[in-house]
C-alpha cells in the first residue's frame, strides 16, 4: 500500500469484502487506517502496529481512511501479507487480534533493528496467535550493516521495500523478492543507502493449495461456494455478512472478473 501522498478529503476507501481460507496480515510503516470486520472489530492501525484477521470459513472486511485523516494532508505505506491456513483450521471460525507496537519484539545489532511481526526468529516470541510454523520480520539495515536470515525454519524469503541488498554478490532493489533453498546459510548487506525488508518464511506447507480472488482454498469446490454465497449476496441468512458500522456498499464480483474463476491457480 504506497506509499502515497493524499491531499484533504484524500484516501483510501477499501469497501467490505470477503476471504475464506487465509490470515491477513497488516502493517504500516507510515499513516493508519481504520478496519472494520463481520465479527464486530473495529480498530485503528498505527505504524509499527499489526492487524492479524483469520478467515477461517470466511469474514468480510473493510479498509478505510479515517474522517479525522482525511481532514488533512496525509501519507499512507505499508504492506498486507496472506498466509494460507493449515488444512485443519481452514474452517474454523473468524477471528482478529491486534497488537501494539510495543508488544512486539524489538531485535536490535550494529546497524540493525527489526521488529517481529509474527512466530519466532533469533530467539524471541511474537504474542501474535500463529496457526504454523512461521517468522515474519520488519528489517532496517543502516548502509553496509550486514544480518543473517533465520536457519531454523524452512521456507525463507526476503521482500525489499526500500533501498537495495546484496545477496551472495547479487542486488536486489526495492520491490524484488527472493526464496531460497532450504538449509542454506545466508546474509543480507545493505546498499549505499541502507535497506528496509520484510523476512518471511516458516514450515512447508504440504497440501495443494488454490486461489482465486479474495478467496484461498485447499478445495476448488469450497472455493465454488464461497464465490456462490457472496454473489448471492443474503447479508441476513447466508455465510457472508456485512461489517457493522459498514453495511452500505460492497465489491461486487464483476464479469470481467468471473470470467478468471475456471482458471485457478495452483
Amino acid at each position: 500500500m504506497g506509499p502515497a501522498e493524499f491531499i484533504t478529503d484524500g484516501g483510501i476507501d477499501v469497501r467490505p469484502h470477503p476471504h475464506i481460507g487465509l490470515g491477513t496480515v497488516t502493517y504500516l510503516y507510515q499513516g493508519e487506517f481504520e478496519h472494520r470486520d463481520s465479527i464486530g472489530t473495529h480498530q485503528m492501525i498505527y505504524p509499527g502496529e499489526v492487524n492479524w484477521m483469520v478467515a477461517g470459513r470466511g469474514v468480510t472486511h473493510s479498509e478505510r481512511t479515517s474522517a479525522a485523516t482525511r481532514a488533512t494532508r496525509h501519507s499512507l505505506f505499508g504492506i498486507q501479507t496472506w498466509i494460507a491456513l493449515p488444512e485443519a483450521h481452514e474452517d474454523m471460525a473468524p477471528d482478529f487480534e491486534h497488537h501494539k507496537q510495543a508488544a512486539l519484539p524489538h531485535i536490535q545489532d550494529a546497524g540493525v533493528s527489526a521488529r517481529l511481526i509474527l512466530g519466532t526468529a533469533y530467539g524471541e516470541h511474537s504474542p501474535v496467535t500463529m496457526l504454523s510454523d512461521t517468522f515474519y520480520l520488519d528489517v532496517r539495515l543502516e548502509a553496509g550493516a550486514s544480518m543473517p536470515l533465520p536457519d531454523d525454519h524452512e521456507d525463507r524469503g526476503v521482500y525489499v521495500t526500500q533501498g537495495a541488498i546484496t545477496i551472495a554478490g547479487d542486488t536486489f532493489e526495492a520491490g524484488r523478492m527472493m526464496v531460497f533453498r532450504p538449509g542454506d546459510k545466508l546474509s543480507v548487506t545493505a546498499g549505499p543507502q541502507g535497506a528496509r525488508m520484510m523476512l518471511l518464511g516458516g514450515a512447508t506447507m504440504n497440501e495443494e493449495r488454490y486461489i482465486w480472488w479474495n478467496f484461498v482454498s485447499s478445495s476448488k469446490d469450497k472455493i465454488e461456494n464461497a464465490t456462490r454465497e457472496w454473489k448471492t449476496a443474503d447479508w441476513a441468512n447466508g455465510a457472508f455478512h456485512l461489517p457493522p458500522g459498514d453495511d452500505q456498499e460492497f465489491i461486487p464480483i464483476s464479469p470481467e472478473l468471473e470470467r478468471t474463476r475456471p482458471r485457478l491457480a495452483r
